[in-house]
């Protein structure tokens, strides 16, 4: 006799803790049995989740999906819960995650100015000194933080420099930053405080170096004197898109650098053979394997985990799921780069994977502009890291490190390490 089917296994429990420590088991799961999923999340605002590749790069590429909040069909209170701390701020509102085609062409064009190869090469340096420096703060412990110490302050203060915040100021930056990534689940408290102190300061800087602009530009001239000057010519860009620009590049430009640089590390340290074989190419001083080493790190535990809110403004199917006009769809882009379908043992970490064409900063319209900027910083730190502390390794087991349980990034709380004092 033949039993009665066995009944399909129950769906994974997501976005609690110990999802966050590991989504991966899950997503393989949603790969399998509900590749389009939807769900409530935590928040109470329900959103398809996107999990095959196949699916996530078409939807990365649909102009049916809109990035514009107000296509969403939840009420006004639950919109506000899509986007970063502080968004419901109508100053806040205009910013390449946010927009659609033509005002995030226009907008893009003029910040892409930043991201050129050329810029990023002249900001080399700049980005090698603060990570000696950073370095140089803690080598003679034998002990540190890196996620605090070392991920956290580089990118930010190397997107302050960018953005043109005085060297005086940006260790305010870094305190509100601090604020909002450790406690950037709502906008409330400190992370309410944090925005507006952030905004603020934004506002006055912009004030004064419009009034200080030279008739032509500086050499090296920052991305808010450019901006401005952009507006002044034209380009119609008011001072509220100035503001929110250089508000999103802060805030979407350091937390992937950290999460970059923390998850790298920690897949490094926990993975000695690929962390061996990167530290031998370094020293006979060979690049090559650093630069697919970032774009592997990137693809098997890269920093954003789910692609910014869409919108769908007209009905579409994905993997097999009718979509209705104002539904949320969210990319999960570390369940697509984990795809068996597209990616030969996903689950392996190997430096040397050539053929790597990963979502880790998206694709097609909305594909992270300031990516070459972040994998400057990714290969300076790691190389800079592993270089100058070759015995590094954790300091406690991997299994006791926390996760910060987000929606849209992933990386670690902290990640302490331990290695042979070096003198400065």
């Amino acid at each position: 006799m033949h039993g009665e089917p066995s009944p399909p296994p129950a769906a994974p429990t997501l976005f609690d803790w110990e999802f966050a420590a590991n989504p991966y088991p899950a997503y393989a799961w949603l790969r399998t049995h509900s590749p389009v999923h939807r769900t409530r999340l935590p928040s109470g605002v329900e959103a398809w989740l996107v999990t095959r590749y196949a699916d996530a790069r078409r939807a990365l590429a649909d102009p049916r999906l809109s990035k514009n909040p107000a296509h969403h069909d939840e009420p006004a209170h639950a919109r506000g819960r899509t986007g970063i701390p502080g968004e419901r701020k109508a100053e806040l509102m205009t910013h390449l995650l946010n927009i659609d085609p033509p005002d995030h062409t226009r907008l893009r064009r003029l910040v892409s100015t930043a991201f050129t190869p050329r810029r990023v090469a002249e900001f080399a340096p700049r980005v090698q000194e603060l990570t000696d420096r950073l370095i140089d703060g803690f080598a003679a412990r034998g002990e540190a933080d890196l996620i605090h110490e070392f991920a956290f302050p580089l990118p930010i203060y190397a997107i302050c420099d960018l953005l043109g915040v005085p060297r005086e100021d940006q260790d305010d930056f870094r305190d509100w930053a601090g604020m909002m990534i450790r406690h950037g689940k709502g906008p409330r408290g400190g992370v309410a405080r944090s925005v507006k102190k952030m905004r603020g300061y934004l506002a006055e800087l912009i004030h004064r170096k419009r009034e200080a602009l030279p008739a032509e530009a500086a050499p090296g001239e920052d991305l808010v004197s450019g901006l401005i000057r952009a507006s002044d010519e034209g380009e119609h860009l008011t001072e509220n898109e100035v503001a929110a620009m250089a508000f999103i590049l802060l805030f979407a430009g350091f937390e992937t650098t950290v999460n970059l640089i923390g998850n790298g590390t920690h897949a490094l340290l926990t993975h000695p053979e690929q962390r061996a074989r990167l530290q031998d190419s370094l020293a006979a001083g060979d690049m090559g394997l650093l630069e697919t080493g970032v774009e592997e790190l990137l693809r098997f535990d890269g920093p954003v985990e789910l692609a910014t809110w869409r919108f769908a403004t007209r009905p579409l199917t994905l993997g097999g799921q009718d979509i209705a006009p104002g539904e949320a769809v969210l990319v999960v882009l570390a369940a697509a780069d984990r795809d068996p379908e597209r990616f030969a043992e996903p689950d392996v970490l190997d430096l040397t994977r050539r053929d790597n064409q990963h979502l880790g900063y998206g694709h097609g319209i909305h594909y992270c502009l300031g990516a070459p900027l972040a994998r400057l910083e990714g290969r300076t730190a790691l190389a800079t890291l592993l270089t100058r502390l070759p015995d590094l390794r954790l300091a406690v087991d991997s299994t006791e490190l926390r996760w910060r349980g987000g929606l849209i990034m992933r990386g670690l709380r902290t990640l302490p390490v331990e290695f042979a004092p070096v003198p400065n």
